[in-house]
C-alpha cells in the first residue's frame, strides 16, 4: 500500500484579514481617542481596549476610576491599572482599587500598605468592597492603632467599624469614649465590653451612663453597677429601679467598693431585704 501525502492547503486569509485589520484600528483608536469616545472605551471596552487606553496620554483620574466601576475585571488588568502614573498619584484610585472585588491579595496588600488610616476606613466602608477586603483593610487599621496620634483616633472613633471602637474603648481614653459614643456603628456590646474592664473610669464609665442612647439599657446599668470604678452617685440614682434579686447579687459581688456596698445596703434597708452574708449562701447551696 503507498503512502498518501496531503498536500498543505492555504490558509484562508480572506475571512479573517478583515476582523484583524478592524480589531488592529480599534486598538489604535484606544491608544489616541479623546474625550467621550476614550470614556466610553473604557467603561464597555473589553480587557485588550482598557489595556490599550491605559497608555493613551490623555488618560485622567476619572477615567481610571469610571474603569473600576466594572465589577467584572481581570486581575491582570487590575494590576495594569495601579501600575499607571495616574493611578500610583491618586489616593481616590488606589481606594477604588484596594475596595475592588477582584484585587489580588498581593496587590491589595501593597495598595493597604500606601493609605493613610483615614483611607483605609473608606475601603472597609465603600459598598463594593468584599468581605475579605473589609478585613484586611480592618486589620490594617488595627495594627497601626498603637502608634497613631489622638487627634486622628478621636475622628477613627466617629467613623470605624464596631470592632475598631472596641479596640479604641479599650485604651480607657475619655476624649475617644466620647467620640465612639456619637459612632451609629456601636454597638452594645462594645460598651459592655468597655463598661467590664478595669480600665473603664469613673469618667467613661459616667460618660456611658449620661448618654441618652446608652445610658438607659438595663444591661448597661447593670453592668456599669458592677465595676468598682463607678461613681456612688450612680448607685443612689440607678438602684430603685433594678430588681431586689440583682441588688442583693451586687452587694454580694466580690471587689465591690465600701461607697458602693453602703449604698447597695442602704437600698436593701429600704425595701427591708436582708443581704445574704457569704456564710449563709454557702449554707443554702
Amino acid at each position: 500500500m503507498g503512502t498518501t501525502i496531503e498536500t498543505p492547503q492555504p490558509r484562508d486569509t480572506a475571512s479573517t484579514a478583515p476582523f484583524d485589520s478592524a480589531r488592529a484600528a480599534t486598538l489604535l483608536k484606544a491608544l489616541s481617542a479623546k474625550g467621550e469616545e476614550l470614556a466610553t472605551l473604557l467603561r464597555e471596552g473589553d480587557a485588550d481596549l482598557v489595556r490599550a487606553a491605559l497608555k493613551n496620554p490623555e488618560l485622567r483620574e476619572a477615567h481610571l476610576l469610571a474603569v473600576l466601576r466594572r465589577m467584572k475585571l481581570p486581575e491582570a488588568l487590575l494590576r495594569s491599572v495601579a501600575h499607571t502614573p495616574q493611578a500610583m498619584a491618586s489616593r481616590r484610585v488606589k481606594i477604588a482599587l484596594a475596595a475592588h472585588p477582584a484585587t489580588p491579595p498581593a496587590l491589595l496588600q501593597e495598595l493597604l500598605g500606601q493609605l493613610h488610616l483615614l483611607e483605609l476606613v473608606e475601603v472597609q466602608r465603600h459598598p463594593a468592597a468584599s468581605a475579605d477586603h473589609k478585613s484586611a483593610a480592618q486589620q490594617a487599621i488595627l495594627k497601626r492603632l498603637p502608634d497613631t496620634e489622638l487627634g486622628i483616633k478621636i475622628t477613627l472613633a466617629r467613623r470605624g467599624s464596631s470592632t475598631v471602637l472596641e479596640a479604641l474603648l479599650a485604651e480607657g481614653e475619655l476624649r475617644l469614649v466620647q467620640a465612639v459614643l456619637s459612632n451609629p456603628r456601636l454597638v452594645e456590646g462594645n460598651l459592655l465590653a468597655h463598661l467590664r474592664s478595669p480600665l473603664a473610669s469613673a469618667e467613661t464609665i459616667s460618660a456611658v451612663l449620661r448618654h441618652e442612647r446608652w445610658g438607659v439599657r438595663p444591661k448597661i446599668r447593670l453592668t456599669a453597677l458592677g465595676n468598682r470604678n463607678t461613681p456612688a452617685i450612680w448607685f443612689t440614682l440607678l438602684l430603685p429601679s433594678l430588681p431586689a434579686a440583682e441588688v442583693r447579687r451586687l452587694a454580694q459581688a466580690k471587689g465591690t467598693g465600701a461607697r458602693q456596698l453602703e449604698a447597695l445596703r442602704e437600698e436593701l434597708t429600704r425595701r427591708e431585704i436582708v443581704p445574704m452574708k457569704p456564710s449563709d449562701k454557702a449554707e443554702t447551696t
